[in-house]
């Protein structure tokens, strides 16, 4: 049966495509996934046009489908591939557009390719026979689940390609202060140091759900996350009705920590929880506060997967600063599918290269975690 294409996650409904997403999978929902799209955020103006790949059996039911979109650029992605594109632009090769499958601006590992393994495989397939009609240079899959590795592994003409982020687990601890006795005298120290310059400064932290916080403090939710765009001088993917209506369609999944100072918010974290994991993505400040950005991003997140009895904290991308603050090296794969032989000749090469460093430098990230040794 042909593979549907849907220019807008608004022609399925959320129920039928919610049953093929996984519990524990936020960012994978209709509700996020359709927020960028009625946003603005996700757009042929911004470069990410909406093409999701969805199948059908013979009884009308939707058995497969993942989130795709057509790219003009490379940015939101943080799998870097710009160094192919220009290698591809200096040999008049043209790269974009390419057909990205992965949860925009979003770096968080988990389910890509929805519903039954043999359906989701056919429905791979047709999308990569059609790459070439569609003037398409490749498709890529980003930041996958043990269950599209084992779709994509072996395939032919995919590529894996290997990266390190850096995750918090929670092992049964008490409060934080039995995470700090697992740590080294002089670490210890330093991350009570830390927390102690916060608290010095008369910064105290509430935690709310999506459905408590009023419009005005979605305003200063955007305006932080904004700002730290504005700093860099580069525009913010994501538009303020976002976060409205994110927050209208699944409040219960999201998590705000504002930091107050004499009563007035200065700073804030945005986050997302799902099965048992929490996924910190969004951070601002409007003002400079000694050490606050550690206490609000990290701490804090560390704090909350402690008491609402979290297994795992994902902080975001890259960081190597995490390390000393007790998030180990995790990593994550992507797969690549190219149509020119010679970059995909060219990319493989590198691949397999880069491959023995990721591995070689996740392992010696571990020499700077903070943990006693036993």
């Amino acid at each position: 049966m042909p593979n549907l294409i849907l220019q807008q996650l608004a022609e399925l409904d959320a129920a039928t495509w919610d049953a093929l997403v996984p519990a524990a999978q936020p960012f994978l929902r209709h509700a996020f996934l359709h927020s960028l799209e009625a946003s603005g955020s996700v757009s042929r103006h911004t470069g990410w046009l909406p093409m999701h790949q969805v199948q059908r059996n013979a009884q009308g039911q939707l058995v497969a489908a993942f989130p795709a979109y057509v790219k003009t650029h490379s940015f939101g992605e943080y799998v870097f591939d710009q160094g192919w594109a220009d290698a591809c632009e200096r040999a008049g090769i043209d790269y974009y557009p390419k057909l990205l499958c992965a949860v925009p601006f979003s770096p968080v590992g988990g389910a890509r390719l929805l519903g039954d393994a043999g359906a989701v495989a056919q429905l791979l397939d047709q999308a990569t026979d059609e790459l070439f009609d569609r003037g398409l240079s490749g498709m890529h899959v980003n930041f996958t689940d043990e269950a599209a590795d084992s779709v994509l592994r072996g395939r032919d003409g995919w590529m894996e390609r290997l990266g390190c982020q850096f995750h918090w687990r929670n092992e049964g601890y008490r409060d934080f202060q039995d995470f700090l006795d697992r740590l080294s005298s002089r670490k210890r120290k330093q991350m009570r140091k830390e927390r102690e310059q916060v608290a010095g400064q008369g910064i105290e932290f509430v935690w709310y759900r999506g459905g408590e916080l009023s419009e005005a403090q979605w305003d200063f939710v955007y305006a932080c996350y904004a700002n730290t765009y504005a700093v860099r001088r580069r525009a913010p993917y994501l538009t303020r009705e976002f976060f409205s209506l994110l927050a209208e369609g699944m409040p219960e999944a999201i998590r705000v920590v504002m930091a107050v100072q004499g009563g007035r918010e200065v700073a804030m974290a945005f986050s997302l929880v799902g099965g048992d994991s929490l996924y910190g993505r969004y951070w601002g400040c409007l003002a400079e506060f000694d050490r606050l950005h550690f206490e609000t991003c990290f701490y804090q997140g560390m704090d909350f997967a402690i008491a609402e009895g979290l297994q795992r904290f994902d902080a975001g991308a890259q960081g190597e600063h995490k390390l000393i603050r007790g998030f180990e090296p995790v990593i994550t794969r992507s797969w690549h599918y190219l149509l020119h032989p010679g970059l995909r000749s060219a990319v493989e090469d590198f691949l397999a290269q880069e491959r023995v460093g990721v591995l070689g430098y996740a392992e010696g990230a571990r020499s700077a975690l903070p943990f006693r040794q036993v």
